[in-house]
C-alpha cells in the first residue's frame, strides 16, 4: 500500500525503514500504548521501531522488542510491507509475525500493553500507516492450521503460531 504525500514530495525522498513485531502468544497479539507525549500520543502500536544503518529487519524487532518491552521474540514470517507517506516524513513498515521466546512484557518504551484477539484490534486507534497493516495481520492470523498428515507430525510444535476464527459473518 503506498499513500502519497502530494506534488511536492520528491520522488528520490528516501523512506525510513521500521520493523513491525506482531508478537503473538497463545492466541493472542501483544499491542502497546504511545506515550501521552509526542506523535500518536496514546494511540495503540505494535512494537517496533527504526532499523539502524547495516542493521537487518529481524535484528531490528529483536533489539527494539528487548529495547522496548525487555522480552524475546522470533520472527516468523514476514508480511507485506507497507509504504506511507506523513507530511514531512516518508516511512516502510516491515511487518514479522513472531513468537514470544521469553520473558513478561515490562511498560519500558509505552504506556500500557495487552494481549488482544486479532480480530479485535480493529477497535483500537492505530496510527494511519497502520490501517492496511492490521486487515493483513487479522487475515493472516485468522488462517486454520494445516491438519497434520502423520501421528508423527500431530506431535510437533508448530513455530508459525495462526488462530482458528470463524469468517467475518458467522
Amino acid at each position: 500500500m503506498s499513500d502519497s504525500g502530494g506534488p511536492d514530495r520528491a520522488a528520490d525522498d528516501p523512506r525510513t525503514d521500521v520493523a513491525i513485531a506482531i508478537i503473538t502468544r497463545a492466541d493472542r497479539v501483544l499491542i502497546c500504548q504511545r506515550p501521552p507525549r509526542g506523535s500518536f500520543a496514546g494511540f495503540w502500536e505494535f512494537p517496533g521501531g527504526k532499523r539502524e544503518p547495516g542493521e537487518s529487519i529481524t535484528d531490528c524487532i529483536i533489539r527494539e522488542v528487548k529495547e522496548e518491552l525487555a522480552i524475546d521474540v522470533t520472527p516468523l514470517h514476514a508480511l507485506r510491507a507497507v509504504d506511507h507517506d506523513y507530511p514531512g516524513r516518508r516511512i516502510r513498515l516491515h511487518p514479522y509475525v513472531c513468537a514470544l521466546i521469553a520473558g513478561e512484557p515490562q511498560l519500558l518504551a509505552c504506556q500500557a500493553a495487552k494481549w488482544v484477539a486479532p480480530p479485535d484490534l480493529v477497535c483500537y486507534q492505530f496510527p494511519p500507516a497502520n490501517e492496511q497493516l492490521i486487515r493483513e495481520a487479522i487475515e493472516y492470523l485468522s488462517r486454520p492450521l494445516p491438519a497434520p498428515s502423520d501421528p508423527v507430525t500431530a506431535r510437533c510444535f508448530c513455530p508459525t503460531p495462526r488462530l482458528n476464527y470463524p469468517a467475518s459473518g458467522d
